[in-house]
């Protein structure tokens, strides 16, 4: 338990500190190698697209994580009648006591010492439980940030061919950079910051596929009205449309949500607060 507590802590500070040093490289090091005369550059230059389409990838993605981690369940618990303290509700979860007015797929995470309603994870990298409070917004930052690797991994790609004259034309040619780039940095013949900027490439491309892995795998749980957890301790879901289990994640104006960071706008959830 100690050490899932020091990762909950040590996981977004990691996660801020790549975001940090992907944001510099960006604005400080791949945009401006795409000028070519700044002097005579056009209002719709490749560069000044490219450095909008980071800039709107990167404040939805951290938009989202910052709604992500305020959208706390700790409120939730606060209107569930299980008792008072964590204690009370370990109980519960232990079947030690009667559910009482609990709702359906409601869990007590040891963590955060909260309860959660639709309780899907615990987020390490948000220091947050994930359920019907900030599944939308969880969703959405997943997506955003797999398309800003993508981003940063293309303009880093662009910024190593031209430094180092080479192409990546041949689908080996990403696969054997890292190894042949070591020999070359041990020898002398790389720079430091080229060598750094090698190494980003490889981790946004892990950070990338792992989020768009997840953020797939999370839309076929929601098409199904399921949530992880309910698949882990195999909970029986009354089947219904998916078109009502999207709308019970993303809300009638999904759109909204799908261009900037808002709250779960219009969404099942919402509607039953406000009665």
């Amino acid at each position: 338990m100690l050490v899932l507590r020091l990762l909950n802590v040590v996981a977004p500070a990691y996660f801020l500190c790549i975001s940090l040093v992907t944001f510099v490289l960006q604005i400080f090091l791949f945009i401006p190698s795409m000028f070519r005369d700044p002097s005579t550059t056009p209002l719709f230059s490749p560069a000044l697209l490219h450095g909008a389409l980071f800039l709107f990838l990167s404040a939805n993605a951290l938009g989202n994580y910052v709604l992500v981690i305020q959208s706390s369940p700790e409120d939730l618990g606060k209107g569930l009648n299980l008792g008072k303290g964590a204690e009370v509700v370990a109980d519960w979860l232990d079947g030690s006591r009667s559910p009482g007015s609990a709702l359906p797929s409601t869990h007590f995470c040891r963590l955060c010492a909260r309860v959660t309603q639709r309780h899907d994870h615990h987020c390490f990298f948000t220091g947050n439980c994930i359920g019907s409070r900030n599944m939308r917004n969880f969703i959405m930052f997943c997506l955003y940030t797999s398309l800003a690797c993508l981003d940063s991994l293309v303009a880093g790609m662009a910024y190593i061919s031209a430094a180092l004259s080479m192409s990546f034309a041949n689908p080996l040619a990403f696969l054997t950079l890292l190894p042949h780039s070591i020999s070359q940095f041990f020898s002398g013949a790389l720079l430091s910051s080229e060598m750094f900027v090698i190494l980003m490439l490889y981790l946004w491309l892990g950070i990338g596929l792992a989020c768009a892995g997840f953020c797939c795998h999370q839309m076929l749980l929601i098409l199904r009205g399921q949530t992880r957890y309910q698949v882990r301790k195999g909970m029986v879901v009354r089947p219904r449309p998916w078109r009502e289990n999207l709308q019970e994640v993303f809300g009638k104006r999904w759109l909204l949500g799908l261009l900037i960071p808002v709250l779960n706008v219009g969404s099942d959830y919402r509607r039953q607060k406000e009665k």
